[in-house]
C-alpha cells in the first residue's frame, strides 16, 4: 500500500480497499436487515397461523355443539332415530375440540379462562341434552318437549355463544391486523431489497470503474516500462558496442605498441648488445691475457651480454612473435604450445593443418593471443599434465580448441566466470565476429572452443 499511496497521493491507501470494504459493509447491513425482516415476517406468519388455528377450533366447536343440539331437537320433534346421527357423531368430538381450544389459547390467560367457562357450559348443555333424551325414552316425547320449552337449553346455548362470538370476533380482528402487518412487512422488505439491489448495482459499477481505472493505470505503466526497457536495451546495446569498439581499439593500440617496442628492442637494443659483444671480442683478441682475473672478467662480460641478448630475444618474442610475421600463424602456434609446455614439463599434442591460408595480421595476432592466454590459464590454475591444441578449417568456419586434463571448473562457476584472461579471450573472439565457449566435461579437465568466420580472418588484396 505504501507504493500505491506514493503513486496516488492521499487516497492511495483506500483506492483499492474502499470498494470491497464498502461492499462487505453493505452485505453485512443487508444481512442484518434481511434477518430482521425475516423475523418480522415469521412473527406475522406465526400470528396469522395461530389466529387461523383458533378460528378453526372455535368454528369447529360451535359447529359440533350446534349439530348436537339440532340432532337432539329433531329427534324429539319427529321421533326418527336418524336425526340422532349428528348428535351421536358430535358427542365424542366435542371434548377433542375443547382440548384443541385449550391448546390454542394456552399462552393467553383470558382465553384459557374463557375456554374453561366453555367447558363448564358445554357440560351443562350436554347434560341437558342427555337428560331430555332419557326423559323421552322413559316418559315419551311430550314430557321431553316440555323440558325443552323451559328454555334451559337455550340459555346454555346463549351463554356458550355469548363467549364464542366475542372470541371469534377478536380472532377476526387479530387475523386482519396480522395480515396487514404481514403486507406492510412484505412491502418494506420489497423496498429494502430494491434499495439493496440498486445499491449493490451501484457498488458493482463503482468497483468496475475502480478496476477499469486500475487496469488502465497498469496498462499505462506496462507501456511506459516497456518503452523504458527498450530504451535501456538500446542504451545498453549502444554502450556495449562502444565498449567493444573501445576495447578492440585499445587491444589494437596495445598490439601496435608491442610491435613497435619489439622492433625497437630488436633493432636498437639488439644492435647495441651485438656491437658491445663484438667490441669486447676485439679487445679480448688484442689485450694480453696473462692475468687470470682479467680473463675471468672478460668471460663474465661475455656471459652477461649473451644473457642480455637471450633476454632481449624472449621479450621480443613475447611482445610480437617473429615466427608469426615470418613463418605464419600455424608455425607460431606450434612453437608457442611446445615452448610453453616444455618450460613447465607438460605433455603437448596438436592437430594443426600443414597448409596455411593467408590470414590478415589482426586475425593472426588475435588467435595467437587467445591460445597464449588459454595456455597461461592452464599453467596457473588447471594443474594439468597434458595439453592438446586443435585447429580445423571447414567451409567458412575456423575452429579452435584448447583442452587439458586438469581439475576443470566447477559447474556452479561456469556461468559466473570473472577471470580477466577468459574475458580477454571472449572479447578477442567477439571482435573477430565469432563465438566462444568454455566447459568442463564429466571426464575432467577444461575445454575452450572458439568458432570464427573464415571470411573475417583472410587477408584482402588491399591489405
Amino acid at each position: 500500500m505504501k507504493i500505491l499511496g506514493e503513486e496516488l497521493g492521499a487516497i492511495g491507501r483506500w483506492y483499492i480497499a474502499l470498494p470491497p470494504v464498502t461492499l462487505i459493509a453493505f452485505l453485512i447491513g443487508l444481512f442484518v436487515l434481511a434477518a430482521a425482516g425475516q423475523s418480522q415476517l415469521n412473527a406475522a406468519n406465526k400470528a396469522i397461523y395461530d389466529s387461523q388455528v383458533r378460528q378453526q377450533a372455535l368454528s369447529e366447536f360451535a359447529s359440533l355443539i350446534t349439530d348436537a343440539e339440532t340432532g337432539q331437537r329433531g329427534y324429539l320433534l319427529t321421533g326418527i332415530d336418524s336425526y340422532l346421527a349428528p348428535y351421536r357423531a358430535a358427542l365424542p368430538k366435542i371434548d377433542t375440540a375443547l382440548d384443541r381450544l385449550r391448546d390454542a389459547y394456552a399462552r393467553s390467560e383470558d382465553g384459557t379462562a374463557k375456554v374453561r367457562e366453555l367447558r363448564i357450559l358445554t357440560g351443562k348443555k350436554l347434560g341437558e341434552l342427555e337428560g331430555t333424551l332419557v326423559t323421552s325414552s322413559k316418559a315419551g316425547s311430550a314430557p321431553a318437549l316440555n323440558i325443552v320449552r323451559t328454555n334451559v337449553g337455550k340459555r346454555f346455548m346463549d351463554e356458550i355463544f355469548a363467549i364464542l362470538t366475542p372470541m371469534r370476533d377478536q380472532e377476526a380482528v387479530v387475523f386482519a391486523a396480522a395480515a396487514a402487518r404481514q403486507q406492510t412487512d412484505l412491502r418494506r422488505w420489497v423496498w429494502i431489497s430494491s434499495a439493496g439491489l440498486l445499491l449493490n448495482i451501484g457498488l458493482v459499477l463503482l468497483a468496475a470503474r475502480f478496476v477499469y481505472g486500475e487496469m488502465r493505470r497498469r496498462a499505462r505503466q506496462a507501456i511506459d516500462l516497456r518503452g523504458q526497457k527498450q530504451q535501456l536495451e538500446r542504451l545498453v546495446e549502444e554502450r556495449t558496442r562502444e565498449l567493444v569498439s573501445l576495447s578492440t581499439h585499445l587491444q589494437e593500440i596495445s598490439e601496435q605498441e608491442k610491435s613497435a617496442l619489439s622492433r625497437e628492442l630488436h633493432d636498437e637494443l639488439g644492435g647495441l648488445l651485438v656491437a658491445a659483444r663484438m667490441d669486447l671480442s676485439w679487445l679480448q683478441q688484442r689485450l694480453p691475457m696473462t692475468d687470470p682475473g682479467i680473463e675471468q672478467r672478460f668471460r663474465r662480460i661475455h656471459e652477461s651480454l649473451n644473457a642480455g641478448i637471450d633476454l632481449k630475444r624472449r621479450v621480443v618474442e613475447d611482445l610480437r612473435p617473429t615466427l608469426l610475421d615470418n613463418m605464419g600463424l600455424f608455425a607460431a602456434l606450434r612453437w608457442q604450445l611446445k615452448e610453453t609446455c616444455r618450460r613447465k614439463g607438460l605433455r603437448s599434442s596438436e592437430s594443426i593443418p600443414d597448409m596455411e591460408l593467408r590470414f590478415n595480421p589482426d586475425a593472426s595476432i588475435g588467435v595467437f593471443r587467445i591460445v597464449q592466454e588459454a595456455l597461461t590459464n592452464i599453467l596457473k590454475h588447471a594443474e594439468a599434465k597434458s595439453v592438446h591444441l586443435s585447429v580445423e578449417i571447414e567451409g567458412n568456419n575456423f575452429a579452435l580448441m584448447i583442452s587439458d586434463d586438469g581439475r576443470g571448473i566447477p559447474a556452479d562457476r561456469l556461468r559466473t566466470i570473472s577471470s580477466h584472461g577468459l574475458a580477454s579471450m571472449r572479447h578477442r573472439v567477439t571482435a573477430l565476429g565469432g563465438s566462444w565457449e568454455v566447459r568442463s566435461p564429466s571426464a575432467g579437465g577444461t575445454v575452450v572452443t572458439a568458432s570464427i568466420p573464415l571470411s573475417n580472418m583472410l587477408a584482402t588484396e588491399a591489405a
